[in-house]
């Protein structure tokens, strides 16, 4: 991992613990920078490129894939950048534009996870501007995720974990999926926001290769975009989200705020198979943690997480329980958080999809 003197003292002067406070970046002021406006669509393909007025933002794939023997995989790659003040950006080795990659692959034989950071401005991280580059293109160093022209897909992802490396083609001719009110999706009542899109519908197959062992993987991926000054509300220590993939052909994402006095901030998008959206308020999603259990998050720590959940939705008639893959899908980055592939069942037991949750301000 290469990484620039500068932006290893702006990691080494992030506070170390509890996990709320890695959050502060999230909930801080946001004197300065661009602010999350109702009444402003997300727009195509200009959103796709970065936001550097805003504080953060990310660019997240996640994969639910099946090897040749029909056992499950999961894969997760993920771009993060974050202005360090609201002044414009400079570039070169003054840049305040700070990259952050994350990738994990879940399989048959546990989770693996990596990270790595980069300055901006230097070529070592970053976005393509798709009308002067001709493509999209996001990469931290050799993780890199590459389009074949003016629209994100088909696409190229190339990473590596552990060793392991990652190959695949993604494809989606699905229409963009907008969050909330035309891409405005509120956090709590005290007005905190962000601009959110989906792309549910990825058909995703390619190759990871370990020395001279290859397993060929095929499923379905989620991209999410997200961008904001200020997404959390000071009394929001962490959240609850989940993208679901269901055999029937629809989709769904929801997502909770936890707020400290129990008036927790849920919203959501249904996604029927024929595209249309149906936007999920607060008082329309049950979220209920059923099971909580205890993982290890290093030599000498454990944190207990609820990883089996009950999702209802009573005006459509609706509801399952989401179970984790695999216990075992924490990572333990600069700001950790367990995310990883999960199970959907009916009241039954009967299988009826599979998705990704993420976890986070638990430790």
């Amino acid at each position: 991992m290469k990484i620039s003197i500068a932006t290893l003292l702006v990691l080494l002067s992030l506070p170390t613990s509890p996990a709320q406070n890695d959050y502060q970046v999230l909930r801080g002021e946001a004197q300065g920078f661009a602010r999350v406006i109702p009444g402003i669509p997300v727009e195509f393909p200009r959103d796709h490129m970065a936001h550097p007025s805003f504080r953060i933002e990310w660019w997240y794939i996640t994969a639910n894939l099946l090897d040749d023997s029909g056992n499950p995989w999961g894969l997760q790659w993920t771009l993060f950048r974050n202005s360090l003040d609201p002044q414009a950006d400079s570039g070169g080795w003054q840049s305040n534009q700070l990259w952050m990659a994350h990738a994990a692959i879940s399989s048959p034989e546990g989770h693996r996870f990596e990270q790595r950071f980069a300055r901006g401005g230097i070529g070592q991280a970053g976005v393509s501007d798709i009308a002067a580059d001709g493509n999209f293109s996001a990469w931290l160093d050799d993780w890199q995720w590459r389009s074949d022209g003016l629209q994100l897909f088909p696409s190229n992802l190339v990473f590596s974990v552990a060793g392991q490396q990652v190959d695949m083609r993604l494809e989606s001719s699905s229409l963009w999926v907008t969050h909330g009110d035309r891409g405005y999706s509120q956090k709590s009542v005290q007005g905190q926001a962000s601009y959110y899109y989906s792309q549910p519908n990825i058909q995703i197959s390619g190759t990871i290769r370990t020395g001279n062992k290859t397993v060929s993987l095929s499923g379905s991926a989620w991209l999410d975009r997200e961008w904001s000054s200020a997404p959390l509300a000071q009394n929001q220590p962490g959240w609850d989200w989940f993208a679901l993939h269901l055999d029937d052909g629809n989709k769904l994402m929801l997502y909770r705020l936890r707020e400290n006095n129990g008036d927790h901030w849920l919203s959501g998008s249904w996604i029927s198979k024929d595209g249309s959206k149906q936007h999920l308020r607060r008082d329309e999603i049950e979220l209920i943690p059923i099971h909580t259990r205890e993982i290890k998050i290093g030599e000498k720590r454990a944190i207990k997480l609820p990883l089996e959940w009950t999702i209802k939705l009573p005006g459509l008639d609706r509801q399952w329980n989401v179970k984790a893959l695999y216990d075992e899908q924490w990572m333990a980055t600069r700001f950790a958080y367990w995310e990883g592939v999960v199970l959907v069942e009916d009241a039954s037991g009967q299988s009826t999809g599979v998705g990704y949750m993420e976890l986070t301000g638990y430790d």
